[in-house]
């Protein structure tokens, strides 16, 4: 099951007195469910970069207490360091991880925006995606003169705050806060000890790309004899022979013949596109989202390209990774594998594992813990340090110790026997649907991508890869139709002495009652959606499987029943008979069609047989 995760990055204003760390980390540590990762102090900077995670309600509770203890133990008036800052906890950015949107961090940001601007009368400031207008979503253009501006800033109506008072708080300063994405640090290695050569690989890769030079016969780009630059009437494109005899020409030029944004690379190289006389040309790299650099690493004694990764929904691993490779092969240079710093977020290890799996023609229909193998294996991680998936994952999907899924078959069957209504047929029925689907998502593997299946290949590979959907949420259903009806339990439990306290049971037994009417008619609709899996892959599966196929169809057609059953016995207690008809007509639709689809597929398996 994938959880809602959160991981929270605040910086604060001080890297030397580590109890005062040690007292905001504390705070951090107390609150339910949230994992302290990592505490970064930097004496020169004086400023810590602390990283934690959790479930969004817990990220919420700690990034408040922690903003509360640095503005009680941080005071602003004091503060001296050589970065950029402009409040005791200067900037706290919320990156979603795995099972939430962009839009449900966003508001959780606004939450704690809110409760620190009205309980601790500090300004805050949205960046990022957070940004309320456009001018602010760069953390640089926010925090511009630093806390010494701060107070003037604060008199400017156009610098409102857009949390907490717009007055200035000396002890304190202000706060900017907002979600970003995950920000993955990924090193490439190379076997040769230079570093001038994997940073003439890394200026290819990032997005702020390097200088332009002359071409030369050397595959190395740094030995190009001479670096262009931009002299009244001649700027030249970094990418062709075109020289432009003006700015704007060249800026034109390379949106149509390259489709770039030459003025928006002249920014990010800090140059202003309407003054670029006597700097370098400049051309683009790779990748956005992408900043890279070479440098040698003594302790492998090997180069190596160091590269941040700021959205690796645009820019992934393998994307670099892949890039990396030729590169270097035209360098006469091997990439002997890489490495990941700290953590990395569960979808883009799985999408990286997808990625090579697809590479390799074959499914990505199997376990995930085999896809994240892949991804390992074909990143070569464990080339100069160990990657362990379970310890650097986050958002990994897992089940709770207690989980049904997680007992051996046979304490499975024992718990089932017991005299406990739960787990019932709901769990059972979701089981059944689960292996139901299993079995088409094998025989579509095992039937895909060989010798003469090309015909067939996409449609099963993506059959394929609908079953393990299927089966993940079934999975979770074994456990969830549980939870369910043990909430309409615990709402029988609930006290009775007043008309008040009955009314609150009542609605409670109703929610519950609703909750365990919607989880088997998922379990329901989902075994049904398997049984049409199967009836595809019975069609153009291997014949030497086809009774494989007949007893998935089977079993999910129990799942269907099942489910089908587990919501009308629920329907009894519920009151309410506009939800009651839709529901019974729901499943009686869904019964007719699941036989029917059941008997077309026994038919194609008899006729095999």
């Amino acid at each position: 099951m994938i959880d809602k995760l959160v991981e929270c990055v605040p910086n604060f204003s001080e890297g030397r007195d580590m109890t005062v760390i040690k007292r905001i980390t504390d705070v951090i540590e107390k609150v339910d469910g949230v994992k302290l990762l990592d505490v970064d102090p930097g004496a020169d900077m004086n400023r810590t970069v602390v990283t934690f995670v959790g479930p969004p309600e817990g990220v919420k509770e700690a990034a408040f207490r922690a903003i509360e203890k640095a503005a009680e133990l941080i005071d602003m008036t004091k503060h001296k360091g050589s970065h950029p800052r402009m409040g005791a906890t200067d900037v706290c950015p919320f990156i979603p991880v795995s099972g939430i949107t962009d839009e449900e961090c966003n508001e959780l940001t606004k939450q704690v925006a809110k409760r620190v601007g009205d309980e601790l009368n500090i300004p805050v400031y949205l960046y990022e995606k957070s940004a309320q207008v456009p001018e602010r979503q760069n953390l640089a253009v926010i925090r511009k003169g630093e806390y010494e501006a701060l107070e003037a800033k604060l008199k400017n109506p156009e610098w409102k705050p857009d949390f907490g008072p717009a007055e200035f708080n000396a002890s304190a300063g202000g706060t900017v806060m907002g979600v970003r994405e995950f920000l993955i640090a990924y090193n490439i290695t190379l076997n040769t000890r230079e570093s001038k050569y994997a940073t003439d690989i890394a200026f290819e890769l990032r997005e702020k790309g390097r200088s332009a030079r002359t071409p030369s016969d050397s595959p190395f780009y740094f030995k190009g004899t001479t670096v262009l630059t931009y002299e009244e009437g001649s700027y030249p494109c970094g990418n062709c022979a075109f020289i432009g005899k003006t700015i704007s020409e060249t800026i034109d030029h390379c949106k149509n013949e390259h489709e770039y944004d030459l003025a928006e690379l002249l920014i990010d190289n800090a140059i202003d596109p309407k003054k670029p006389e006597g700097q370098s040309a400049k051309k683009p790299g790779k990748f956005k989202n992408c900043k890279a650099i070479g440098w040698m690493v003594d302790e492998y004694d090997r180069a190596q390209i160091s590269i941040n990764l700021t959205d690796y929904k645009v820019t992934a691993m393998h994307d670099v990774l892949e890039e990396t490779r030729i590169l270097a092969a035209e360098r006469g240079l091997v990439v002997t594998g890489s490495e990941i710093i700290g953590m990395v977020p569960f979808p883009a290890l799985l999408q990286t594992g997808q990625f090579y799996l697809k590479k390799q023609g074959r499914s990505a229909g199997i376990p995930v813990k085999d896809i994240l193998n892949t991804a390992v294996q074909s990143l070569c991680v464990n080339d100069v340090s160990k990657f362990n998936i379970d310890e650097r994952v986050l958002g990994l999907p897992k089940n709770s110790e207690t989980a049904l899924v997680e007992k051996t078959v046979s304490d499975f069957i024992d718990e089932v026997s017991r005299e406990s209504p739960a787990p019932g047929g709901g769990s059972i029925a979701a089981l059944a649907g689960a292996l139901g689907v299993s079995l088409a998502s094998m025989v579509a593997n095992l039937t895909a991508n060989n010798r003469g299946s090309e015909s067939v290949d996409a449609l099963l590979n993506a059959a394929a890869e609908r079953c393990l959907e299927i089966k993940t949420s079934l999975v979770r259903g074994i456990d969830d139709d549980t939870n369910a009806f043990n909430a309409y339990m615990d709402a029988l439990r609930l006290p009775t002495k007043t008309e008040e306290d009955k009314q609150k049971r009542f609605e409670a037994m109703q929610r519950g009652l609703k909750q365990a009417v919607t989880v088997p008619l998922a379990t329901a609709k989902l075994s049904f959606e398997s049984i049409e899996i199967c009836e595809t892959v019975a069609h153009h599966g291997n014949p030497n499987s086809i009774t494989d196929i007949g007893v998935g169809a089977n079993i999910a057609y129990t799942g269907v029943i099942g489910g089908i059953y587990n919501v009308l016995i629920n329907l009894k207690g519920i009151k309410d008979d506009a939800f009651n008809s839709e529901m019974r007509k729901t499943c009686d639709e869904l019964k007719k069609s699941a036989s029917a689809k059941l008997e077309s597929v026994i038919k194609i398996v008899e006729e095999k047989l």
